[in-house]
């Protein structure tokens, strides 16, 4: 029989999000016997300067829908601003700590989240690797030891980035988004580039991208996301008992605070679905390295959400695969 894993992936991206959401997560977590990878902004705390955004298509609709005052607090949305962007790294060091010790898997999100988010895309190798050191370092001043894994900041890479999740070591990373019926693990090839290092796309639309849309309010959304699991995922190559995954990205700053109640029933309809709950780890842990097929690295969009992002695009010399195991 078929082993289902849905992978919770989840980024925090606030000083409250650390501070009040990782805490409330881990407890909910346990409860449920859980595992999951928690994602940590490592540097300042800039989310004030994300209103340049304002200019960008469908972001005012997006705060709209999701009441984003409501869910990241006055304060926060100053900071950078009117207020000195606060260290989360550097105050928060216990409560990341207690992450890993409570069994979670811990890797990077970003130094600065804002800045990397509205950056990237357009930025040069020098700045890239500039910001994926500080965090890193950061990371290792915490931890005493490297992060294994990288899941960036909006969904937002570049080419240059790219090349630093294997320069840097990483094991694999949750970097994009992926689309089904096709959402599978693989290795990115940009510009005909072959990246060494695996992506697992994140597979499944995020809480805030459904709210408000099609009649989904916040009291039903739970049920959207049900729907849409209740289908078995795609198969994917694994060295072991053959699996099929789902990877859902969460935010500590909504589901770990005001949607806390909605993820819990989310937890109860995945059980009740026959999914194990796991760290994204558990996915990489259990690929067939050898065989992951190659897809290229593309920008797109998702529903509910403004901008572009990097996404899973075409398959890329489908025999690849083979002819290299054939060697």
């Amino acid at each position: 029989m078929m082993k289902k894993y849905l992978a919770l992936k989840i980024d925090v991206d606030t000083l409250k999000g650390t501070q009040v959401g990782v805490p409330a997560l881990m407890a909910l977590l346990k409860r449920y016997q859980a595992g999951a990878t928690f994602l940590f902004s490592l540097g300042p705390d800039h989310t004030g300067r994300a209103i340049k955004r304002v200019f960008r298509k469908g972001f005012l609709g997006k705060v709209k829908r999701t009441s984003v005052i409501s869910h990241y607090g006055f304060p926060t949305l100053l900071y950078g601003t009117l207020l000195p962007g606060p260290d989360i790294g550097m105050r928060c060091g216990d409560i990341l700590r207690n992450a890993r010790d409570s069994g979670f898997e811990v890797g990077i999100h970003t130094w600065d989240h804002v800045k990397w988010q509205d950056g990237v895309e357009h930025e040069t190798a020098a700045w890239t690797r500039h910001e994926m050191t500080l965090a890193q370092d950061r990371f290792t001043e915490i931890f005493k030891a490297p992060a294994r894994t990288h899941g960036a900041a909006g969904w937002q890479m570049s080419r240059h980035a790219l090349r630093l999740t294997q320069d840097m070591g990483f094991d694999y990373c949750s970097d994009g988004r992926a689309t089904l019926p096709h959402a599978t693990p693989h290795f990115p090839v940009f510009n005909a580039e072959i990246i060494d290092c695996p992506q697992l796309p994140t597979t499944l639309p995020t809480l805030d991208e459904l709210i408000g849309l099609d009649t989904c309010t916040e009291a039903n959304v739970h049920e959207r996301l049900l729907a849409i699991t209740q289908a078995a995922p795609v198969s994917i190559n694994a060295s072991r008992a053959p699996m099929a995954a789902h990877i859902f990205t969460l935010h500590a700053e909504l589901e770990g605070m005001r949607l806390l109640p909605t993820f819990e029933k989310l937890l109860q309809g995945w059980r009740e679905q026959g999914y194990e709950l796991v760290a994204t780890e558990t996915i990489y842990r259990n690929l067939d390295r050898a065989h992951l097929p190659y897809f290229t690295a593309e920008r797109g969009t998702v529903p509910g959400r403004s901008g572009t992002l990097l996404m899973q695009g075409k398959p890329f010399l489908p025999r690849l695969v083979e002819l290299k195991h054939a060697a």
